[in-house]
């Protein structure tokens, strides 16, 4: 089935599994909700775990003939999906808004982003180089080839419903991988519409399977459970990050996760404020602050705390809030009622422990899951917030005197994903930027994401990286061949 939900876009309603599309096993559906208007805007087929094991047999099928097709033509095809995609970046802008009601603007820097791992991956799968030494004994050459992992699971979310498929599909289909994306169930239809692009763009049938469901659990421990599958790769929360990593062990499957953050922003008295303030905006307010990259702890040195709080709190209460769908608007809805919820607990949390509310501080009532763009000044050590990822238009701001205390209070959490750094001094700037315990730093950007760059973090917020060249070998096997001649 297709949806009519955007012009000139083909959006499948059903499961894509060896090159076509077909209902549930059980002919079982849900709906998707516009988070702008908390109306039903599609309904989709739910995946069961009998479509899982059809995904599973697809993928092995296709996987030798993939694995055997040359570069260059896994590169074209990828490039193929690149330009197909840019062709229609407002279509699947609109498409994003919709299902997951981020401001147009976001949407269509989302579809930009997402393009461009096609683009970046067509230019690396003819670069995956292997090694050949010789032994330091001289008996033997030491010849080092990368071959397919073989069969990925890749495990989306609802926050970047485009880029977080494009980033893991790209490359496993460079390295010669077959895949079964399974998407967030808020945002199935943009996965559902890359499958249908790449269709288009050349990829054979059974290399790239779509399976959405909200049986996310049984059928994501079926696929995981088949000795076929080699590779699993998961963005999302922490505790589900673990979750499937217990599952992945049984088949001492290779995993790569892009997990929780809780980034700081700090900002020193030598920064320039107004580039640390736009920084901050784009650190904060990228998707609505629904994204693990979002500067979650503002941390500004006594000397420009208040100046830099009170200018924070201008921008973000000038933000106009409202449906994505109409482009005026900055701010969009969060993605669901329990998202609004959350925010709205943890910015209270925050306020009864002494934080004050420099602009917004609530709830939008109406239609839809808004929440008001928020600064909080003089937030207490101790509030959950400090903790916690907010994922929302939430600037909690906290002052600090020296380096070495801004170094302790940004490492003082269990994730490690991204930093961010203000200052007009290089030396400090390099010196705090290898201090921070994280697998990013923005040292003077409010923007750390690019398709060639290795994204990934440390400690609770992940393993392996996803991007640049490190991406594509992600979804290889080193293989060693001893040979003398």
């Amino acid at each position: 089935m297709l949806t009519d939900l955007v012009t000139g876009l083909e959006v499948p309603t059903d499961l894509l599994i060896g090159g076509r599309w077909s209902p549930a096993d059980d002919a079982s559906t849900f709906d998707v909700i516009d988070p702008a208007t908390a109306g039903v805007i599609a309904t989709v087929a739910n995946g069961t775990v009998a479509d899982a094991g059809r995904c599973v047999d697809a993928a092995a099928a296709a996987a030798a003939g993939w694995a055997a097709t040359a570069p260059r033509e896994r590169s074209s095809i990828l490039r193929r999906a690149f330009d197909l995609m840019t062709d229609r970046e407002e279509q699947f802008a609109e498409l994003i808004v919709r299902e997951n009601g981020k401001a147009f603007a976001d949407a269509l820097g989302e579809v930009r982003y997402a393009a461009e791992f096609f683009r970046w991956y067509a230019e690396e799968a003819v670069r995956l180089h292997g090694e050949l030494t010789t032994a330091p004994s001289g008996s033997n050459r030491i010849m080092v080839v990368r071959q397919p992992i073989g069969i990925a699971l890749l495990i989306t979310p609802w926050n970047f419903p485009a880029a977080m498929a494009t980033r893991k599909i790209g490359p496993a289909l460079a390295a010669g991988c077959t895949v079964i994306l399974k998407p967030a169930s808020d945002t199935p239809l943009t996965a559902l519409a890359i499958g249908a692009l790449l269709a288009q763009a050349g990829v054979p049938d059974g290399v790239v399977n779509v399976l959405p469901s909200r049986r996310s659990g049984p059928v994501g421990e079926a696929i995981l459970g088949d000795p076929r599958v080699r590779k699993l790769s998961f963005t999302g929360s922490t505790e589900v990050g673990r979750s499937l990593l217990r599952v992945a062990a049984e088949q001492v499957i290779s995993s790569s996760m892009e997990l929780g953050g809780n980034a700081p922003f700090l900002v020193f008295d030598d920064a320039d404020l107004e580039a640390a303030l736009d920084g901050a905006m784009v650190a904060k307010m990228r998707n609505g602050g629904e994204a693990c990259t979002a500067a979650n702890r503002f941390y500004a040195q006594a000397g420009i705390a208040e100046e830099f709080t009170e200018r924070l709190a201008q921008r973000m209460g000038a933000l106009t809030v409202g449906p994505g769908i109409d482009r005026a608007n900055a701010v969009g809805p969060l993605v669901n009622q329990a998202a609004v919820d959350k925010v709205s607990e943890l910015v209270g949390d925050a306020v009864s422990r002494g934080a004050t509310v420099s602009t917004g501080g609530g709830a939008i009532t109406g239609d839809g899951y808004f929440y008001a763009p928020t600064v909080l000044a003089g937030v207490p050590a101790g509030s959950q917030l400090l903790d916690e990822e907010i994922f929302g238009p939430v600037a909690p701001v906290v002052t600090f005197e020296t380096e070495a205390e801004a170094i302790a209070l940004a490492n003082s959490t269990e994730f490690g994903l991204v930093s961010y750094v203000y200052t007009g001094d290089l030396a400090r700037g390099l010196r705090v930027s290898e201090a921070l315990e994280s697998g990013m730093v923005g040292l003077n950007r409010g923007l750390v994401s690019d398709p060639a760059a290795p994204f990934g973090g440390v400690k609770q917020s992940g393993l392996g990286r996803e991007g640049g060249h490190e991406g594509m070998v992600e979804y290889t096997e080193s293989k060693y061949i001893a040979v003398a001649w």
